[in-house]
């Protein structure tokens, strides 16, 4: 695999092809979703905007948050009930948090496959070591938080919501570093997106256990968010250096 960045006949662009260029802007105009719209006479005179808003109204909900089956579980529904928090949206947070570590260490494993595979003829701006360090700490934070759920009373099994939409919304990183095209550079700079992601729901994770009285979680959360805030300051250099390199 090449890791460099090359020109190449891309006709990708509306440039390589300019006669074409007017018949296509104006049949993009006709099927504009500001006017009536026709495809297969399932949008016919309604605009776009409309259909989505009433699938948004009678849509259901991404799944739901499991009832506690242990009674530590059910104690701990109960108490966080009188006084006035719902255990379940920290449940479902720390679904989220935990299937985002775990993507996260299949990330790190699929950069680690595909540097061992290139190191030979590239210069990497990392070392394996470096990586598969990161990609054990990001395993370290899923024990922390299958902690978390079961001290909770709750199934760390389970997929939450916010799990389900993490899991959909990293899919496309997951795909970009398992592509056999894409170079170094190209999935640090995916990487570096998801680190900065991860941060931010570990502070707002740390956030949510403080106003639902779980203190105790509140130290190895903050620990999680400091080594995250590690990683995207070393992905980011590294992505600097990778594509520094490139210009030479």
């Amino acid at each position: 695999m090449e890791n460099v960045t090359r020109s190449g006949f891309n006709r990708t662009g509306a440039q390589t092809s300019l006669h074409t260029v007017q018949n296509m802007q104006a049949f993009a105009d006709e099927q504009s979703p500001s006017g009536p719209a026709h495809i297969d006479g399932v949008l016919e005179g309604r605009s776009i905007a409309s259909v989505r808003a009433e699938f948004v109204h009678e849509a259901e909900r991404i799944g739901s948050v499991p009832i506690p089956t242990t009674l530590t579980g059910v104690l701990a529904t109960g108490l966080s009930k009188l006084t006035g928090h719902r255990p379940e949206v920290l449940v479902d947070k720390l679904g989220e948090r935990l299937a985002f570590e775990r993507t996260g260490v299949r990330l790190y494993q699929a950069l680690i496959d595909k540097a061992e595979a290139v190191q030979a003829d590239v210069a990497l701006p990392f070392t394996i070591g470096e990586l598969k360090h990161i990609r054990d700490e990001e395993l370290e934070h899923m024990h922390i938080v299958t902690s978390a759920l079961e001290g909770l009373g709750a199934d760390p099994t389970a997929q939450t919501p916010c799990a389900d939409v993490a899991g959909v919304a990293s899919s496309g990183a997951m795909q970009v570093l398992s592509d056999p095209r894409t170079t170094i550079a190209q999935c640090l700079e995916t990487i570096l997106s998801v680190e900065l992601t991860d941060g931010a729901g570990w502070d707002l994770l740390i956030r949510l256990s403080g106003s639902a009285g779980q203190d105790e979680l509140i130290k190895p959360f903050r620990e999680a968010l400091a080594r995250e805030q590690e990683h995207a300051q070393q992905v980011k250099g590294w992505l600097e250096r990778a594509v520094v390199d490139d210009l030479d």
